[in-house]
Formats: structure tokens, C-alpha cells, sequence
């Protein structure tokens, strides 16, 4: 896996392969070919529909919770 520069750093180290997955599934669900490694390839709009996608999901897994 290639390294981040990324200032977001995950503080649980068991919670990458997690992310990973998540971000994967995400990219998935609104058509956006992520890869393993460096995206360097995606345009701003794809990468940034990847992470509204994932902020979706977890807003909705949180108000599904407090119902």
C-alpha cells in the first residue's frame, strides 16, 4: 500500500482494512474506478463524490441508530 500524506491519520491501526473497505464500497456505488494505492488519476469531482458518499452513508448508519 502506497504511503499518505494525507493529515488524516487513522488512530486505531485494526481500523484501515475497515476504511479501505468502505472507501471501496463507496467508490463503487456511485461508479468512481478506485484502485488500490494512488488515485492519482481521478478527477476532483470523482474522488470528492467518493468521500460525500461515505459522509452519506455514516449519517444515515447514525440517524438509524437514534431512532
Amino acid at each position: 500500500m502506497a504511503k499518505s500524506n494525507s493529515s488524516s491519520k487513522i488512530n486505531i491501526p485494526e481500523a484501515r482494512s475497515a476504511m479501505n473497505k468502505f472507501k471501496m464500497e463507496a467508490a463503487s456505488e456511485v461508479g468512481v474506478d478506485l484502485k488500490e494505492g494512488y488515485n492519482g488519476h481521478l478527477t476532483s469531482r470523482e474522488a470528492g463524490s467518493v468521500g460525500g458518499q461515505m459522509v452519506k452513508k455514516m449519517i444515515e448508519d447514525y440517524e438509524n441508530k437514534i431512532k
